[in-house]
């Protein structure tokens, strides 16, 4: 516009610029006007969602304390306690049961200072005996099973006698 001349052409096409800025804010501020009003209607669903699950929310809280009620309805404290005293007697008695078929009849009480020095004694006797193969069944563990039971079988020994999953001979089909 500033290199154009002065005149009525000049005038027209200024009038012209004016009227398509004037329709340029127009759409903008229509633009920014169904901008807001989207935002507040997704603000309002948004809301409205948001109170939808509160109420479903709520209902199913309102049934839980209702099935609660119900609930605890059929269940007396006093009975609890009653069962628990009943048990307590029961172990109470069943543990007198127990000491009395734990007693021990014609028993010399004993002083554990005397037994320690019939322990030491006989430790003594060991020390100075001087055969020991006698503890040699003691002190040996049983072995290690070399299979899985029902396995199949498999040689035993030096002589390779077989055997079944008991570990013992296997009689040879026929």
């Amino acid at each position: 516009m500033k290199k154009m001349r002065e005149g009525p052409a000049k005038n027209m096409v200024k009038q012209k610029a004016m009227r398509v800025l004037k329709q340029k804010k127009m759409y903008e501020s229509q633009r920014d006007n169904l901008g807001q009003q989207s935002f507040n209607m997704e603000q309002a669903n948004f809301a409205t969602q948001q109170l939808k699950d509160t109420k479903v929310t709520i209902d199913a809280m309102r049934m839980g304390v209702k099935e609660m009620k119900q609930q605890y309805k059929k269940v007396n404290i006093d009975d609890i306690e009653n069962v628990q005293d009943e048990l307590e007697d029961m172990l109470d008695q069943a543990n007198e049961v127990q000491e009395a078929l734990g007693r021990s009849y014609g028993m010399p009480e004993v002083d554990d200072d005397e037994l320690e020095a019939e322990l030491d004694a006989l430790g003594d006797e060991i020390a100075l005996d001087e055969d020991t193969s006698y503890l040699d069944d003691a002190v040996r563990t049983p072995t290690v099973p070399s299979k899985e039971p029902g396995a199949d079988s498999v040689p035993a020994g030096a002589q390779g006698v077989l055997v079944d999953e008991f570990g013992l001979p296997k009689i040879p089909a026929s």
